[in-house]
């Protein structure tokens, strides 16, 4: 089965966790959200799917198209 790269559409900090390993997700599903110039952004689930890895924790730097997760498609 092919995972699929939900990605950073900032650069930024990540600033809020919203799912873990092994949770279902929706597509359009909140990840995560990242911290850009005082603004957040949520990352979104690009499909519906279980979280297969959290490639980010809160905290860490991501450029923009960074992975930040891989989701295993329902």
């Amino acid at each position: 089965m092919q995972l699929v790269e939900a990605q950073s559409p900032v650069t930024g900090v990540v600033w809020q966790m919203r799912t873990t390993v092994g949770a279902d997700v929706a597509a359009g599903d909140v990840l995560l959200v990242v911290e850009s110039m005082k603004m957040e952004i949520p990352v979104e689930s690009p499909v519906a799917g279980t979280v297969a890895e959290l490639l980010v924790a809160e905290g860490d730097a991501v450029g923009e198209d960074d992975p930040v997760a891989r989701i295993a498609p329902a």
